[in-house]
């Protein structure tokens, strides 16, 4: 078998097989496949797609490229979520305490961001002291103790999919739906959680821009979770504007302990009361989403999720404080208001343009090794649909010095769309919903 061979196979459009799979990938993983080899076929793969028993094959190979996380001791049904990205998205930092607060553990290793989207990992060290750099030992530790983690990927776990996507990134291959497929699953599935929800986002500031985009990978993500024994629901959500108000570490953070406390934007919490519903189904802790919804909003009016995400930060040397007092979080030294020009009614808010303006201000990442200010962000102040006059303050940009906060109010007063006429109707937060 030669790594020749299956270019050419992959470049008339053909499927391999999973022997042909697991040469390939272990080639990678070894090195005996050099990297303008892997770029030639992931480019056919992005021109020719994969069928479904080979992206379950790609999966399969990646994951066995590693060590998995055994997470059988942790008693009950552990479940992840996994969001594909978005501007503003921190439905993590709400969902995972509530869902953990019912009783079902809840194990999620995160990502960082790059380019527009955010990360929750960056999110959670805006947190002074939090780490999220730890052992498989310590992630099963807590878990058991606490019912809750948040971590970064180990080193160990699918080696072949940092290898992979670090080409996919410089070759533009990464918005391919098999690749894509395959790379959330393989890291998902060694991580050893048994249950997932997916929050697949569509929309302007989404990969998966084309709802029927969204709706194959969605299908897709739920398909590979059953042929490996787990179960998984895909939610298919929008991301036509920024979730929530907040876009930037501390200030996400900040907003999320908002949305725990019983305050907070109304779509973030909706969003959060949706995917925790299908958590909490599929963990066996209710029936259907309306007692699964019940329980949640029980779980914050107690107080018992923020107590939730208080032992979760203690647990990972971050100050407990911050979450009682979250004015402690980092904090900009400028702060730029933008204001309405026009009178009107607000249309649109372009989620991808308010992620790229926040890029610069330092709240996400032009390349992987870019440092993240996590003061840094944008605070949007109206939502599609309300009635604007001139002068009213549409954001808020935070920002280490003028120049980069006058750079960004240009670039965010030209994200928001305002006409003369009422919105007709706004676009829906969820889409669709893709079960097994």
């Amino acid at each position: 078998m030669e790594a020749y061979e299956l270019i050419l196979k992959k470049r008339r459009g053909e499927s391999m097989t999973e022997e042909e799979m697991s040469f390939w990938i272990q080639g990678i993983v070894k090195g005996t496949i050099p990297d303008y080899q892997v770029a030639a076929w992931l480019m056919a793969v992005y021109f020719n797609g994969m069928t479904a028993a080979e992206t379950a094959f790609l999966t399969k190979m990646m994951v066995l490229s590693g060590q998995t996380l055994d997470l059988s001791t942790i008693p009950g049904v552990v479940v992840d979520k996994h969001s594909t990205g978005g501007v503003g998205d921190k439905t993590t930092l709400v969902v995972a305490p509530l869902v953990a607060a019912c009783g079902a553990p809840v194990v999620k290793l995160s990502g960082r961001g790059l380019g527009h989207t955010g990360g929750t990992l960056d999110k959670l060290e805006a947190i002074p002291g939090m780490r999220v750099d730890l052992s498989q030992q310590e992630i099963l530790d807590q878990a058991r103790a606490v019912g809750l983690v948040i971590a970064g990927q180990t080193a160990d776990l699918v080696p072949a999919d940092k290898l992979l996507y670090a080409l996919r990134d410089v070759t533009a291959t990464v918005d391919s739906i098999p690749l894509i497929a395959a790379s959330i699953m393989s890291k998902k599935l060694a991580a050893g959680a048994a249950a997932f929800v997916f929050d697949v986002k569509t929309g302007g500031g989404a990969f998966m821009k084309d709802p029927a985009d969204a709706r194959r990978l969605a299908q897709l993500l739920v398909d590979i979770a059953a042929k490996n024994g787990k179960k998984a629901v895909a939610v298919i959500s929008g991301m036509w504007a920024p979730l929530g108000r907040a876009v930037g570490n501390a200030l996400e953070v900040a907003e999320a302990v908002a949305v725990l406390r019983g305050g907070g934007p109304p779509d973030l919490l909706e969003l959060s009361l949706v995917l925790g519903s299908h958590m909490l189904v599929l963990a066996g802790k209710a029936q259907d989403a309306v007692g699964a919804r019940r329980l949640l909003l029980e779980a914050l009016h107690s107080g018992r999720g923020i107590e939730a995400l208080k032992r979760m930060v203690a647990a990972q040397g971050g100050e407990e404080a911050v979450i009682d007092h979250p004015e402690l979080l980092p904090r900009a030294p400028v702060r730029r208001v933008v204001e309405a020009a026009a009178a009107g009614y607000l249309h649109a808010v372009d989620a991808g343009e308010i992620g790229l303006a926040a890029v610069p201000l330092g709240a996400g990442r032009r390349r992987k090794e870019d440092r993240i200010d996590p003061s840094a962000g944008i605070e949007l102040l109206v939502k599609p649909g309300e009635e604007i006059v001139p002068g009213r303050p549409l954001a808020v940009i935070h920002a280490q010095d003028t120049f980069l906060a006058e750079e960004a109010a240009a670039r965010v007063k030209a994200a928001f769309t305002i006409r003369s006429e009422p919105l007709p109707a706004p676009e829906p937060l969820i889409v669709d919903i893709v079960a097994d």
